[in-house]
């Protein structure tokens, strides 16, 4: 988790947003309005499809919400009565998918007892703050009660979908970082109370297992392999994965041969070594989600697009943090693990550990590319990889078929990565997120 999200728990609860310039004449929000067909031809700019192609001069077609046709600009079959969006100049990217949050558990505001501030309320502005920062769907990783199952399946007007691993599960009272968080999960004593937990998360359909294997320097005791090779092989029956919370090189290889499916930290005590990437080898499926810490990258310049959804004393005490920041001791160990497993072909997905800020993914997807892994992989981390995790077949990409999920960008983010923060427009299900609104309700 970087600094920034940290500086969330001192701000106020109300939120204010700096105000919107309007769009120039000839974008897509200049040229839809709530009378617009249900069909829409966009053409003329960049698209980075999430498939590992760029299309220049391209063009599109949404029909009732979804991709139809995806090619270059007249190769398209448009039929009568579309509305015609004309992007040139921008850069379209798929929707991004956070792999790894913590929602409902923060006000955005000053930090309180989490299980007097945790509600369906606010997960559901955490979502519509993901939806701003372009966000199509967040997986909330461990600490939800099984109660907020229903937003599963909930369909949330500009808002990202909510994914979920329900209640994750470690010894008593070692589960997440806070103390106040950490009878959420299952604090698992016996082979039998973890099989138990398995087949409750099993019925309510959760996305993802989550177990924790760290002491947390100590502080408590770590689920153990006589605990979790049972709960992985019981999941893996069930058709569920398995993501492990780490810390430690030697936890990370003993995971590796009882099966783990995933990473949902890097690991972060010492530099990786030949028998750990041997173990990786014969696990090609893999995947890690970095989660790196503060890289010092974040300057002063980057202020303004994190400020778009705070209050004007909360940028001031942002801009102080800026300053104020500096590199995480970590940050070196943790980039060198990931770019040799990078570089082993070890599957990434974006994972920022975020309490529902949404900028957060923008910052871990700009440390990746610091870290070494290409932009345009560090942008499959957070697209295709997330949605293939997840199995969201309808996300991920722009093709033909897919939902009309994407984001409008002013700037190419192949040439600079913190270009894409240079947000112009957001669409889920192929409605334009009213990003305006969504700041005039944090205002009030």
């Amino acid at each position: 988790m970087s600094w920034i999200k940290l500086i969330l728990f001192s701000l106020p609860l109300a939120v204010a947003c700096t105000p919107q310039e309007a769009p120039p004449s000839g974008t897509p929000q200049s040229q839809l309005t709530s009378e617009s067909s249900d069909v829409i031809l966009f053409e003329g700019g960049r698209l980075i499809t999430g498939d590992g192609n760029v299309l220049e001069d391209a063009a599109f077609l949404i029909e009732n919400g979804r991709f139809t046709q995806v090619g270059v600009s007249g190769t398209i079959n448009v039929p009568a009565g579309a509305v015609q969006v004309n992007f040139s100049g921008k850069t379209i990217i798929p929707a991004l998918i956070d792999g790894h949050g913590h929602l409902g558990y923060s006000d955005v505001g000053a930090r309180t007892d989490v299980r007097a501030s945790y509600s369906r309320e606010n997960i559901i502005d955490h979502l519509h703050r993901h939806a701003y920062y372009g966000q199509s769907a967040t997986m909330s990783m461990g600490i939800d009660p099984l109660s907020m199952a229903e937003l599963r399946e909930s369909t949330i007007d500009n808002a990202a979908r909510f994914l979920w691993a329900g209640r994750g599960m470690g010894r008593p009272n070692a589960g997440p970082g806070a103390t106040d968080r950490r009878d959420v999960p299952y604090g698992i004593d016996t082979v039998e109370e973890g099989i138990a937990a398995v087949h409750e998360l099993a019925e309510t359909q959760v996305d993802l297992v989550k177990i924790w294997v760290d002491d947390r320097n100590g502080s408590v005791e770590k689920l153990t392999p006589d605990l979790y090779r049972p709960i992985i092989k019981e999941a893996h029956r069930l058709g569920l994965k398995v993501t492990a919370h780490i810390f430690y090189l030697e936890d990370a290889k003993d995971l590796l041969r009882a099966g783990i499916d995933g990473f949902a930290h890097g690991i972060r005590d010492v530099d990786v070594d030949d028998e750990f990437m041997e173990l990786l080898a014969n696990r090609p499926y893999t995947f890690l989600m970095p989660n790196l810490p503060n890289s010092g990258s974040t300057t002063i310049d980057d202020l303004p697009f994190f400020a778009q959804t705070l209050p004007a004393a909360g940028a001031e005490t942002m801009r102080t943090e800026i300053s104020e920041s500096t590199t995480h001791a970590r940050f070196a160990v943790e980039a060198r693990n990931l770019k040799r497993m990078y570089d082993a072909g070890v599957t990434l997905i974006i994972g920022t550990d975020g309490d529902g800020a949404g900028w957060d993914i923008h910052e871990e997807i700009a440390d990746m590319v610091l870290a070494g892994v290409s932009p345009t992989d560090a942008l499959a981390s957070a697209t295709k990889n997330a949605a293939e995790l997840y199995r969201l077949h309808e996300l991920g990409t722009i093709s033909a078929g897919k939902s009309a999920d994407f984001v409008i960008l002013d700037s190419n983010p192949l040439e600079d990565i913190k270009n894409t923060r240079e947000i112009s427009n957001v669409y889920i299900r192929g409605e334009e997120v009213n990003r305006a609104e969504l700041s005039a309700n944090w205002t009030e």
